[in-house]
Order: C-alpha cells, then sequence, then structure tokens
C-alpha cells in the first residue's frame, strides 16, 4: 500500500477567462437541508464555504432551485477580493419551457445576479427540459448578448446530449462548458459527447461522481435498502437498478475498494480520480451538507495518486458485469426511464406543455392540423402537420427558428437534428410520437452530407425503423441543407 500526503487541488484554465479547482464543490443539497430543516443561516453557510477556500476549493456549483445556494453563495463573495484565489460561483437558469424573449431570458440572468450580489456571473449555466420546444436555441443565443454586454463571463450548459451540444456550436452558440452525469455508474459522457468535446472548445464538467455516496465504504457489502431518505440517494438508486441492480453494483465497490487499499485512499476518491482522469474532463462536483457533512480533506487526496493500467482492468472487468444507462447524457431528464429522485419530473415541473397549438380543418370534419408560423406556411398556404383518423401527415421541414431564420447554416448534420425536434413537436401536437412513424422522405443538397444526416436520423429511429427514401437534389429554398418530411400511423 502507498500513503502519499495530499496537496492542493488541481486547477484547470478554462478558455481565456476562467481558472477552476478541478473539484467543485457542490450545493445542491442546500435544497434537501432546507426542505426539513428550514433555510440556512447565510453568514454561517458562507463560514462553510470559506473552509473550501481556504483548502484550495475555490469553485461553487448551485442553481436557481437548490434553495438559497445563491444567497449563501453571495455572502461568501461578498467577502472576498478579487484576487488569482478568489471562489468562484457557478450557477444554472433553469426555466420551465416557453417563449424565450429578449426580456423573459434577461430577468432569469438579473434573478441571479441578485442573489449572488454580483455585476457579472462567472459561468452561466442553462438547462433545457424538452428538446421538441425550439425556444431553447433562442434562449441561448440571448444569453450570448448578455455575455456581449457584460452580465456574463461565460456560456456553459447542463445535461445537453452530444447532438444537441454540436447543434448549438454550428449555430455560433460560444459554449464552454457541459455538466453532465459521469461516474463509475454511468459512463455515457465517455462516448459521442468526449468525442465531440476532444474537437471543439467544450470542456465537460461532472457530477454525480460519488452517486450519491454510494460509491463510498459505507455501502460495501451492505444489504439493499428497504427505503432512502434524501433526494440524491433516491435518484442514485435508480442509476443503480438501471445498471443491473444491487449485485453488480456491489461488484464495482469490490473493484474499487481493491484499488482504494493499493493506493491507501477511500473508495469515493477512486471513483472521484477515475472521472476526473476522463479526456475533455476539467473538473468534477462533490456535493456537500453544509454544517453536516464535508469531505474537505478527503477530497484533497484526489491530487496524490492516479489510476494504472492494473487499476483500469480491474475497473473494466466490473463494468463488463453492469448494463450501460440507456441513450445519451440528460436523456434522464426528457424520457422515461426518468432517473430523477421522484422518478419523473414532478419535483421540477407540473407539466411540458405542447410547443404547438391545434385546430380543426374546416373542409375536412373531423381532421386536425397545426402550424408553426413560418412565413413560408402563410405564403404558400399549407400547415405543418395534419392527422386525419389516425394518419398523421408533416410536411417537408428545414432548421428555421421563428418565422424565417436558418439554424446552422453550413451543418447539416446540425439541421437534421433540429428538424426532427421539430417534426416530433408536430406529430406531439397532434397526439403522435416518433414511435409512430412509418415513413421518412428526406432532400439534401449535397452528397457529402448523406452520412452525418444519416446518423442523426438514426439517433431518433435506430429502434423504430421507419421506411426512409433520401434524395439528392439541386438546390433548397433559403440557406437550408436538408429537408425532411414524415408519415405516422397512430393504430
Amino acid at each position: 500500500m502507498t500513503t502519499l500526503t495530499p496537496t492542493r487541488p488541481e486547477r484547470c484554465k478554462l478558455g481565456a477567462n476562467l481558472e477552476i479547482s478541478r473539484v467543485l464543490t457542490g450545493l445542491w443539497q442546500v435544497a434537501d437541508i432546507e426542505r426539513t430543516g428550514g433555510a440556512i443561516d447565510p453568514d454561517k453557510g458562507a463560514d462553510a464555504l470559506q473552509a473550501y477556500v481556504e483548502a484550495g476549493f475555490t469553485t461553487f456549483d448551485m442553481a436557481d432551485h437548490y434553495g438559497s445556494s445563491e444567497i449563501i453563495a453571495g455572502k461568501l463573495l461578498s467577502r472576498s477580493q478579487r484576487n488569482e484565489d478568489h471562489p468562484l460561483a457557478f450557477t444554472k437558469w433553469c426555466p420551465e419551457p416557453g417563449p424565450m424573449t429578449a426580456d423573459v431570458v434577461r430577468a432569469g440572468v438579473q434573478q441571479r445576479l441578485e442573489r449572488l450580489g454580483v455585476d457579472r456571473i462567472d459561468l452561466l449555466q442553462f438547462h433545457w427540459w424538452s428538446y421538441e420546444h425550439p425556444e431553447w436555441l433562442e434562449a441561448l443565443h440571448e444569453l450570448t448578448k448578455l455575455r456581449d454586454d457584460g452580465l456574463i463571463r461565460e456560456i456553459g450548459v447542463t445535461n445537453f446530449d452530444a447532438a444537441h451540444l454540436h447543434l448549438a456550436l454550428a449555430d455560433g452558440i460560444p459554449l464552454l462548458t457541459n455538466q453532465v452525469s459521469f461516474s463509475l455508474l454511468d459512463r455515457r459522457a465517455a462516448g459521442a459527447l468526449t468525442k465531440l468535446c476532444s474537437r471543439s472548445s467544450v470542456h465537460l464538467v461532472a457530477y454525480g461522481t460519488l452517486g450519491g455516496g454510494f460509491l463510498s465504504e459505507r455501502w460495501l457489502g451492505q444489504p439493499e435498502p428497504d427505503s432512502i431518505g434524501d433526494w440524491s440517494k433516491m435518484k442514485y438508486k435508480r442509476f443503480i437498478d438501471t445498471t443491473g441492480g444491487w449485485a453488480p453494483y456491489q461488484g464495482l465497490l469490490r473493484a474499487t475498494a481493491e484499488i482504494a487499499q493499493k493506493h491507501g485512499v477511500s473508495i469515493a476518491n477512486v471513483a472521484a480520480r477515475w472521472v476526473l482522469e476522463q479526456t475533455s474532463v476539467a473538473g468534477i462536483i462533490i456535493g456537500a451538507r453544509l454544517n453536516e457533512s464535508e469531505h474537505i480533506s478527503d477530497n484533497a487526496k484526489l491530487f496524490s495518486f492516479a489510476l494504472d493500467a492494473e487499476d483500469q482492468a480491474r475497473l473494466d472487468q466490473a463494468f463488463a458485469s453492469m448494463q450501460a444507462v440507456p441513450g445519451d447524457c440528460g436523456d434522464e431528464y426528457r424520457k422515461p426511464p426518468f432517473l430523477t429522485a421522484s422518478g419523473d419530473l414532478s419535483h421540477h415541473l407540473s407539466a411540458v406543455p405542447k410547443v404547438y397549438d391545434t385546430e380543426d380543418t374546416p373542409h375536412r370534419p373531423g381532421a386536425t392540423r397545426m402550424t408553426t408560423g413560418s412565413d413560408w406556411e402563410e405564403i404558400a398556404g399549407y400547415c405543418r402537420a395534419q392527422r386525419v383518423g389516425d394518419r398523421l401527415f408533416v410536411s417537408g421541414t428545414t432548421a428555421t427558428s421563428g418565422t424565417s431564420r436558418a439554424v446552422a447554416k453550413m451543418d447539416a448534420g446540425a439541421q437534421t437534428t433540429y428538424i426532427l425536434d421539430k417534426i416530433q413537436a408536430s406529430l406531439s401536437a397532434l397526439g403522435g410520437s416518433a414511435e409512430h412513424v412509418v415513413r421518412t422522405r428526406i432532400f439534401l443538397t449535397d452528397a457529402n452530407d448523406v452520412m452525418a444526416v444519416s446518423e442523426a436520423h438514426n439517433r431518433v429511429f435506430a429502434t423504430i425503423r421507419p421506411v426512409n427514401t433520401l434524395v439528392v437534389v439541386a438546390e433548397l429554398i433559403g440557406d437550408h441543407k436538408v429537408e425532411i418530411e414524415a408519415e405516422a400511423m397512430l393504430a
């Protein structure tokens, strides 16, 4: 066994403006503490955060819905001098789906500024609940304007999958980070998302690295619990169930414990170190229950050792007995199975609204149609989609935002992602979904884009497998490289 002395936390430069500690202190459990114990005194909370700062853990992560976390962090910031060791407050804005006008976005940011008591937010991270609602992209454009105005230092996103992160970048959004679940239990981010980050300026910030405390000695060799009290463990127990259940999880703990003993560290250290060593990961978030459970000295050990090839092989052996978390990053917030504390979105949203309204089709009794408000629907006299009995028809659809703005003009794959979201929103308005699609037709202007378009189509329809026709055409109207139409049957 090797015993190493804890060192000061490593730091990482993000872009030109931010240097963070590679272990960020997460404040999501403030909400859980305040759920039953009342609001934390801001000064006492700031005292607890100051201990992290003094140990070199100078970066804090919070959100608009993490109880009074922003207020507590703001109290800490008010005490601090702006020097190289000053604390950084990264927060999130997670609005309900709806119109993202300049006023709406500015109001969301202004509330963050006021609660933090600052003139500029170090990193504003944006979360969106449903990609079918296209206003997420407009919100990011408005946030970019506020960054240019100096209200935000940098912009990040949270729980974005690779396809939509790529779409945002292709549409010109200057994103710096994507905060996603990444752990020994959930390794989705090591796939397409890491590949995208390796060829872009985006860094990953990982949360869930300790599985809500399940990746620790406390649970090694223990029976499966009958009930769980706090939100964090409720959430990550769902990840354990999804990856195969208690037995494979215990196998993973045993492997991690062997590695921990070898290096003279804790299971939590090994779990966190594994994520830190993943490509494109700038930092990991480890939560703190302020004035209850803090692990400053244990976190410092993360920088006193590294995993070797033998360690990686032992972990790979444990991974082989586990099932992969399905889908891509963020899917747990957007589609079943919802891997959230409650198993659904009830504690986040009252409902996810439909994007488009519908109306009866005047000349065809019993038929329903919907429009998106694009200029061409009005000019040419057609609807975006129509339902006739159990059949749904979606017009040829391009990557058009609002009435006329072309999205991701130079990127056919990104346009396809946006189009398919728009088609799914159209189907949803009429009572259908992607699972009901029986035919798609794709028109594109450049044969070199076939693979990117096909891969984007596959992300939605890999298991559905509708019949499909793809045609290369000379030109499409406007700055569009792709147009897609779809048909669906409900019965």
